[in-house]
């Protein structure tokens, strides 16, 4: 990847990440744990595989560069750790496809939060793209009161608050190596779960999908992700999860048949619609 740009490198780390995850979901409807002893696997699981990694590349100088991320590192450790728990829990409380298309509007929050703190203002072509993707938000919600499924939806927001959080301090902490915060953000997740957690005993079909969901769905693309945002925008990196809110609801229906309802897909549309819009004319202008 040395002949490649920055705009190409970080493109590529967040395609390959994405394309990782979306059968993430699927794989959470289809394991039979319930949600704390999955939040606790998704949590040990990838901290273990990553951190022995980790140790080979960095040896010693892991813990160096974990401790000199200072207050960025314990920022990304916290919403890390936050967005792993509230995106399984989301999962297990509502539509996967209201889950992430609550993730679509990552991007929008990222180009908030970037206008706060890395003052990159966002020009009318932003702010008109973030007023139609709060409204589509607002008509999903109350849908989701009539489904019952709003404290599901909920806690899908609060999980793309997260993402632009987690990217937007990537993006002001690019000089630093996020990546070994990440891992201990596994780490606390896991941590966390163990007070929750009513069996650890997985069955046949779980001793396959637990360890294949949390290496390749969990472990590869959250290094990725915690990389790609050194070399683009953060509300580009946030752009690659709309792959994810199409292709992952996808996965769901032609496995187990879940569908979404016709609100949510009017306004999942109506919110991947204004991003990719959004997306087209600011890479033309670029």
């Amino acid at each position: 990847m040395r002949n490649f740009t920055d705009q190409q490198k970080g493109s590529l780390l967040a395609f390959i990440a994405v394309m990782f995850i979306t059968p993430d979901s699927l794989f959470i409807r289809l394991s039979n744990l319930e949600t704390w002893g999955l939040v606790f696997y998704r949590g040990a699981i990838p901290f273990f595989t990553v951190f022995l990694g980790m140790l080979l590349i960095y040896k010693l100088n892991f813990f160096k560069i974990l401790f000199t991320s200072g207050i960025y590192g314990f920022i990304y450790v916290l919403t890390f750790s936050i967005t792993n728990i509230t995106f399984v829990v989301s999962i297990q409380n509502t539509n996967v496809a209201n889950t992430l298309v609550m993730i679509a509007t990552a991007p929008m929050l990222s180009a908030i939060l970037s206008a706060i703190f890395l003052k990159e203002t966002p020009d009318k072509k932003t702010w008109l793209s973030i007023i139609i993707t709060f409204l589509a938000i607002i008509y999903i919600f109350f849908d989701s009161l009539k489904l019952g499924n709003f404290y599901g939806d909920i806690l899908g927001f609060v999980t793309a608050i997260g993402l632009a959080v987690g990217a937007v301090t990537i993006r002001l902490a690019k000089s630093k190596n996020l990546v070994p915060a990440a891992v201990v953000g596994k780490l606390f997740v896991a941590i966390f779960a163990l007070f929750f957690v009513e069996s650890f005993v997985l069955n046949k079909n779980d001793q396959i999908i637990i360890p294949l969901m949390c290496i390749l769905c969990v472990a590869i693309p959250f290094v990725l992700v915690t990389i790609a945002p050194r070399f683009i925008q953060a509300a580009e990196v946030n752009l690659f999860f709309l792959l994810e809110t199409i292709i992952g609801p996808i996965w769901v229906w032609l496995i187990i048949k879940e569908q979404p309802s016709i609100e949510t897909l009017q306004g999942g549309v109506i919110i991947v619609t204004t991003i990719a819009i959004h997306s087209f004319l600011k890479l033309r202008k670029n």
